[in-house]
């Protein structure tokens, strides 16, 4: 008798040691949703995005709420990569256009621009970063998606040609001339869809 009490104790000890370690999990997986949403949201509010699917993709590429400022530099990153190597030219005007979208020096997003630069981020890193650059203008007013849009391409034309050329300006390779019209026809495929819902909704 004595021997069955102590293995139903022990049983029922290794029950409720089951359940406690199920009832922790489950805390700690609310836990970690909790914060992954709370982070979602802060990306959704500084970047100006929306669409769950395209915020969880930022979250994948590694994009947080300190660094999501950086979103409309990283085309600027890809045309400066587009040969291979980015010049010192190149380097100066992304980093002044950074400090005119407001990354401060030493800031977190001015870090991660830098590691950018030294290292050459992926192509489906750059193609997923365009899309999202595209649905944050396609969510702006219709003003103030034509100016950033025309921002963009300029800046972007503006790196392609500081490497070539007389004095490093005035020549863009066949790289650069496709990640550009990548870039257009990205812009302008939204600039459409943006139209198009204002169409449907008048």
């Amino acid at each position: 008798m004595p021997d069955n009490d102590a293995l139903g104790k022990r049983g029922r000890a290794l029950e409720d040691e089951y359940f406690r370690r199920q009832e922790q999990q489950l805390i700690e997986k609310l836990r970690a949703r909790a914060a992954e949403d709370a982070v979602r949201r802060q990306l959704s509010e500084r970047s100006g995005v929306a669409d769950d699917e395209i915020l969880a993709d930022l979250q994948a590429l590694g994009y947080t709420p300190d660094t999501v400022t950086l979103l409309h530099l990283v085309p600027l990153v890809q045309i400066a990569w587009a040969e291979g190597g980015v010049s010192d030219r190149e380097r100066q005007l992304i980093v002044e256009a950074a400090r005119a979208h407001g990354v401060e020096a030493g800031s977190p997003a001015d870090a991660q621009l830098a590691g950018w630069l030294d290292n050459c981020p992926s192509d489906v890193f750059f193609e997923r970063t365009l899309r999202a650059v595209g649905a944050v203008l396609e969510s702006t007013p219709a003003g103030e998606r034509q100016t950033a849009g025309r921002d963009l391409l300029a800046y972007s034309s503006a790196i392609a040609s500081a490497s070539g050329g007389i004095l490093g300006f005035g020549k863009v390779s066949e790289a650069e001339r496709q990640v550009l019209a990548r870039i257009s026809e990205e812009l302008e495929r939204n600039h459409a869809g943006a139209a198009k819902r204002v169409a449907g909704g008048a």
